[in-house]
């Protein structure tokens, strides 16, 4: 099995997948479906191209690639909220993609993050085999460990295709939540009044 140029398989950028075995694995799926992987259209697919996107769709399995969260002494302490952060990730169950927005507030102790640190942080713990539930607990109990805050909201919402193109063939949004320390009332009340502003319910 001859594998042509690609910027992982010959190390030009690290990574941690076996790329042999990505490679015979692909290759044996389009067999097992019924098309011929050594034609002109689908060579570079189990090649090259389906490696490397499973290397890059899988970066939050691997500590390396996690974004590097520098801090500033905080001047305040109360709720730092950001919103629609877009997310995008991989069904565990069915390998098919789901994808949404991020929202998120935590409130700090010492120090705070530069926001674009936030939507890296997440687009790096979505980059994973995962499930909507475990991803939204993940990005809520990381951020409190990496920023050692006080508190974390985390809401998100996504549309999964295991359901849109299979299954019940139905387009719709899932929502879920995550807590990570102990909030006040106040603290959620305006955590959620910045999602509502965003989704347009106020």
């Amino acid at each position: 099995m001859t594998s042509t140029h690609s910027q992982f398989a010959t190390g030009e950028v690290e990574s941690d997948i076996d790329y042999e075995k990505a490679q015979r694995g692909v290759r044996l799926l389009l067999e097992a479906v019924g098309e011929d992987p050594d034609s002109n259209a689908l060579t570079e697919t189990w090649q090259r191209r389906v490696p490397d996107a499973f290397a890059t769709l899988t970066e939050g399995q691997r500590e390396a690639a996690k974004p590097t969260m520098r801090t500033f002494d905080a001047e305040t302490t109360d709720l730092v909220v950001k919103t629609a952060i877009p997310v995008y990730s991989l069904c565990e169950h069915h390998l098919l993609p789901f994808f949404g927005t991020v929202h998120l507030a935590y409130r700090p102790t010492d120090e705070v993050v530069g926001l674009s640190k936030l939507t890296r942080y997440v687009r790096w713990q979505s980059r994973k085999l995962t499930m909507q539930e475990q991803l939204t607990n993940d990005i809520a109990s990381g951020l409190k460990e990496e920023l050692d805050a006080a508190t974390v909201f985390v809401e998100m919402n996504a549309t999964h295709l295991c359901e849109a193109m299979r299954g019940v063939e139905t387009r719709s949004t899932t929502t879920t939540r995550a807590t990570a320390g102990e909030p006040t009332e106040a603290e959620r009340e305006r955590f959620q009044a910045a999602v509502n502003r965003t989704e347009g319910q106020v």
